[in-house]
């Protein structure tokens, strides 16, 4: 910490907050003979008795009618260590429980109802907007309590649950109330992914096919080889796709330099500018990964069009999104408005609300290598919405599971 005085008498405030969580992998983490949890949770004060409220995703507990029970288990075994202060909050999954004031509500009002402190601890387990909104409400607490992740999404555990954004949407606006806050730890437990239904997992392979294409051009080339065993769900690949990408997410995190985002570029963001419209376009009928594989798609042949890439690679990325079950094309890209205009275009003006300032866009200039634009031209984006469909109707779709996507696709 340093403070300086000018010759103005300006004086200026400077200091560095260090952040450090884990992120650790692991299955049937709530095991009475698996440590992870418990030693996570009592790492920093292990003679401590740790007060734990848990908020648990309804679509978990559908899928795992033994959860509250499991989790009632683990506490008990452990109870010298954790005190479970209130059975688990079951909350809506989906983007439900962002776009309904009522779910933030509830959290809160369960929060300060269980006397929870800043050294308290919200174990949140669920999909990336249960983590989310339950995330935000943790922040906003006491200024923040403990949290602790445990994703059950492909989606959460590559990406947005090893992140440090939460926030909920507001004003038609995704995550237009928000913060940054770290997380304490985030545990990844690929047994949570067993019963994801096929479409919510393929759903959570765009954010690493994304982050490949931004970062790491040997795990796209992974990512190709394997597609056929991710689009059937085989559990190893799954499991090196959700260690890898997040891998690289949290190493973006760290080494980029603006983890709480000041500045304009977001380049985790590739193909996310309209991925968020075509999100609020379908009223979220577009899972959030759906709708990424399309901005990817878009953006990528974007890049073809101004000279940054090659049509082979725009070929690849197209046939990488498909084989591994991903959308590749929905009418909501060429969806106009009253006045004859793209709707997808009014995404921009959004984006570049959301960033705070001037847009910045990422584009490919080669497979694992983007580079950032500030001027997106309105025209060259209609010809390649265009050459994407154009593209999608000259392919056959063999991957069966695709029928489970919606009948637009």
């Amino acid at each position: 910490m340093s403070t300086t005085t000018s010759a103005e008498g300006i004086v200026s405030q400077q200091f560095v907050v260090p952040y450090s969580f884990t992120v650790a992998f692991t299955r049937d983490v709530f095991s009475s003979l698996n440590p992870l949890l418990v030693n996570t949770l009592a790492q920093r004060e292990p003679q401590r008795r740790h007060k734990v409220f848990v908020v648990l995703d309804a679509h978990v507990q559908q899928a795992w009618p033994q959860m509250q029970e499991r989790i009632a288990q683990y506490f008990s075994a452990h109870a010298h260590a954790l005190h479970l202060v209130a059975a688990p909050l079951m909350v809506p999954g989906g983007e439900i429980a962002k776009n309904d004031p009522q779910v933030l509500k509830t959290l809160l009002d369960a929060f300060a109802q269980a006397h929870l402190d800043r050294q308290s601890f919200v174990v949140m387990i669920g999909g990336g907007a249960v983590l989310d909104v339950a995330g935000y409400a943790a922040a906003i607490t006491h200024r923040g309590l403990r949290v602790v992740r445990l994703p059950t999404t492909v989606l959460g555990q590559n990406d947005s649950g090893v992140g440090v954004k939460n926030g909920v949407n507001a004003y038609g606006a995704k995550n237009f109330w928000g913060t940054f806050a770290p997380p304490f730890a985030v545990i990844n437990d690929f047994d949570l992914l067993a019963r994801l239904p096929a479409r919510e997992r393929i759903a959570g392979y765009a954010e690493a096919i994304k982050v490949a294409l931004i970062r790491d051009v040997t795990f796209f080339h992974w990512l190709e080889s394997n597609a056929p065993a991710l689009a059937a769900g085989d559990p190893e690949p799954l499991a090196q796709l959700v260690r890898r990408a997040a891998e690289l997410h949290l190493r973006h995190i760290a080494t980029a330099g603006d983890p709480f985002e000041q500045g304009s570029a977001r380049p985790l963001d590739f193909g996310h500018w309209s991925a968020h419209k075509l999100e609020s376009l379908t009223h979220h009928e577009l899972r959030h990964g759906e709708a990424v594989a399309l901005g990817m798609l878009l953006d990528t042949r974007y890049s073809v069009l101004c000279g940054q890439l090659t049509e082979a690679a725009f070929d690849r990325v197209a046939h990488l999104i498909a084989a591994v079950g991903l959308p590749t094309w929905h009418p909501a890209l060429g969806q106009t408005t009253a006045q004859g205009q793209l709707a997808v275009l009014a995404g921009l003006e959004e984006f570049r609300e959301h960033l705070g300032g001037e847009l910045t866009v990422t584009l490919l200039t080669a497979l694992g290598r983007g580079e950032e634009t500030h001027t997106i031209e309105a025209a060259l984006v209609e010809q390649a919405i265009v050459d994407v469909r154009r593209w999608h109707e000259n392919h056959t779709v063999t991957d069966t599971k695709r029928s489970s996507f919606p009948p637009a696709i």
